[in-house]
């Protein structure tokens, strides 16, 4: 490293947010990304450590989450070309493995900087502003294209079902290789939960688009709107293409059914951010709806799509938003069971909660160890009301503790229970291999369609692995 003391020089500084009386005006980016020379300074912090557990994705808990980045990412590499100033240097290291690094350096909860060796006894490198600082400048000095252009073209198609952040990658590394690529998608945009499952707020909507704007450029090709099954069947696409990647993420949204689930209120969080999204690409975002004004909402959930959905309901103008969790409140710090480098599963506020105590000048807005027994109803089927009960730590009601609250808009971030099956079924798909590979030879899958609800980060590395996958099939068959 440059400056294998940089650490002990500078304290770690991460791109600050807007402040909230500010922010919640809008639907524009939270964070102020710093300037050129304390980024450097920032970068400047990774240390020579020797044994960098940051780009080693390793499962722990049980494999309920990941310590370091699942991407193999070069951070130590990268890190140390931005304090040198060598930023189009950085760029191309860092596109080795990371195509769509302006989503991850905006939405990733930076696994490898909470197993960074500084993080051991520090605070960890600012791994991730310093990734969205690479990016955002390399599409600033037009580099980005040049990395996308294959070196030679072969003869190959390959159709992606999918637009997320698993088809994005794919059809990048299979342009690269030099085979024609079409994705098709059954909304009318593309980038999948980067277009409509997270907030403008957090991934500004003009980032995703300029991405796909990029991809078209470069020859590949995007069809919306159209559905496998309904618009287009599989036989078509098997017969058209040579290989199809299955990349339709887990979109099967966890349900609760308890009584009253059929009341007029009760929303899926998915389908509330896409409305949202949808709402600020017609309108703009330098201005907000106001949609909810007066109105009450409770959202079940307490993961990153909660923390969205509250952020977005403040900003339509919500008279109040409550949060449940059924989970037992995380420790202020680690404990044994807990060690470096494992990501520490201690608690956070998100920028919505933080700006959820702010609006409403409270701290009792987030509820843990609270169970929702029953939606309540008025007589024309609009709800008003959600009755709970306190758990203990193994889920189980404690008497004498039920409540009801006022509620107008009940919305499920509860996650997601898997891929839709249909469409497997579709391509007579029963088996998904360890490889990416089925049953059917000319069918692969990758992303949340095959391991289920996960990080944006994993969508990256299983698109570019199935990619290679497909290219390496394909290229055997010339030999043939």
């Amino acid at each position: 490293m440059a400056d294998p003391f940089g650490y002990l020089k500078h304290a770690r500084k991460d791109n600050p947010y807007r402040p909230i009386e500010e922010r919640i005006k809008d639907w524009n980016e939270l964070q102020i990304p710093l300037g050129v020379e304390e980024r450097q300074e920032q970068a400047s912090r990774c240390m020579n450590c020797g044994i960098p557990f940051c780009h080693t994705g390793v499962f722990f808990g049980g494999k309920r989450a990941v310590s370091g980045c699942p991407n193999d990412n070069l951070i130590p590499e990268w890190n140390d070309l931005v304090y040198q100033g060598r930023f189009k240097d950085a760029f191309e290291r860092l596109a080795r493995t990371n195509p769509l690094p302006e989503m991850t350096g905006r939405v990733c909860p930076a696994p490898c900087e909470k197993s960074c060796t500084e993080a051991l006894n520090g605070s960890g490198v600012s791994i991730h502003d310093n990734e969205r600082f690479i990016i955002d400048t390399a599409f600033e000095n037009d580099w980005v294209k040049e990395s996308g252009l294959p070196s030679t073209k072969t003869d190959f198609t390959i159709a992606i079902v999918g637009s997320g952040p698993a088809g994005l990658t794919a059809a990048w590394r299979l342009n690269q290789l030099g085979h024609s690529v079409t994705v098709y998608e059954r909304s009318d945009r593309f980038g999948g939960l980067l277009m409509y499952g997270i907030p403008n707020m957090k991934l500004d909507k003009d980032v995703v688009q300029r991405r796909i704007d990029l991809m078209m450029d470069l020859g590949i090709t995007f069809i919306a709107n159209t559905e496998v099954g309904r618009d287009i069947t599989s036989e078509e696409l098997q017969e058209q293409y040579d290989r199809v990647i299955l990349a339709t993420g887990a979109s099967v949204p966890r349900d609760l059914k308890v009584p009253g689930r059929e009341l007029n209120g009760i929303r899926f969080a998915v389908d509330y951010l896409t409305e949202a999204t949808k709402d600020v690409l017609k309108h703009g975002k330098d201005a907000t709806s106001r949609k909810l004004e007066g109105k009450h909402v409770i959202v079940i959930g307490g993961g990153d799509t909660g923390n969205d959905c509250i952020g977005s309901a403040i900003r339509q103008g919500a008279a109040s938003v409550r949060q449940f969790e059924i989970n037992p409140p995380r420790p202020g710090e680690r404990d044994t069971t807990n060690p470096w480098p494992e990501y520490p599963m201690v608690k956070t506020v998100g920028y919505g909660q933080a700006e959820a105590e702010k609006v409403f000048e409270s701290e009792t807005l987030f509820y843990n160890q609270i169970q929702t027994t029953a939606f309540i109803g008025a007589e024309r089927g609009q709800l008003i009301g959600v009755e709970t009960v306190k758990v203990d730590d193994y889920r189980q009601p404690i008497e004498g503790t039920q409540q009801v609250l006022k509620a107008d808009l009940v919305l499920l971030a509860m996650g997601f229970a898997g891929p839709e099956k249909k469409l497997f079924d579709e391509f007579g798909v029963e088996e998904i291999y360890g490889d990416h590979t089925t049953n059917n030879e000319r069918v692969l899958v990758a992303g949340d369609a095959k391991r289920g609800q996960s990080l944006v980060i994993w969508g990256i590395k299983e698109g570019r692995i199935v990619a290679e996958k497909v290219d390496e099939s394909l290229r055997a068959l010339t030999y043939q």
